[in-house]
């Protein structure tokens, strides 16, 4: 336990909290413990203060983002694959309490065990130290993180986003073009402009057309900007 909490950065006034979040239900199954003594109630609780944390996060620091794009960031940061990286960087699957069965078929490396208990940790830690210590640790595990997918979330919609801004004031669409090719069949690299009524906005390249047309979308957002 100690080693954990110097991990996490938080040392728990009831380890009773810690040792339930660490508990899968094969182990309670097989140890005949009474009661709820395993984490999918704290991991119920975790997943709501997960929610809250990040939603609170991205609303604060993104003030331009709408409503839809607010809950695809939130929902990109919080999924299943992304808390079992983050639960494997703290290594907590070495401290699960498993069953046999679950142990002997992997459930130690398991991304839905390991995604289960990182948010039972969460909880585990809310219900110890209150929402600021839970805050402090999953802003600590996951705020690079959400900028970085703001990032790829900026690139991935840079298209929308032009034609958005463009449609305020015109209704000419816009005209995206493939101007250049080159390199071989398996590793090409494609050049497209955007135009608006005849004039360039942006060029960008890109290893698919997609991504060129992405790229000079984005080439004219900060020419526009």
């Amino acid at each position: 336990m100690d080693k954990l909490e110097k991990t996490i950065g938080y040392s728990f006034k009831n380890r009773e909290y810690i040792t339930t979040a660490l508990t899968h239900s094969s182990y309670a199954n097989e140890n005949r413990l009474s009661g709820y003594a395993y984490n999918e109630r704290l991991e119920f609780l975790g997943d709501a203060v997960l929610g809250f944390i990040v939603g609170s996060y991205v609303f604060k620091h993104f003030p331009e983002i709408p409503e839809g794009e607010l809950t695809k960031l939130r929902a990109s940061v919080v999924c299943e694959a992304m808390l079992s990286k983050k639960a494997r960087g703290i290594k907590l699957g070495e401290y699960l309490r498993l069953g046999k069965g679950e142990e002997m078929t992997g459930g130690r490396d398991r991304v839905s065990v390991l995604a289960d208990a990182f948010e039972a940790l969460i909880g585990a830690i809310y219900m110890d130290g209150g929402i600021e210590c839970a805050e402090k640790f999953v802003l600590c595990q996951l705020e690079n993180e959400i900028k970085v997918m703001r990032t790829e979330f900026k690139k991935l919609d840079s298209k929308t986003n032009l034609q958005e801004i463009i449609q305020r004031d015109s209704k000419i669409p816009l005209e995206y073009k493939i101007i250049d090719e080159k390199g071989p069949a398996h590793n090409k690299v494609f050049s497209a402009s955007v135009s608006h009524g005849g004039k360039v906005l942006g060029v960008g390249s890109g290893a698919s057309k997609k991504e060129a047309e992405q790229a000079a979308a984005q080439q004219a957002l900060i020419k526009l900007s």
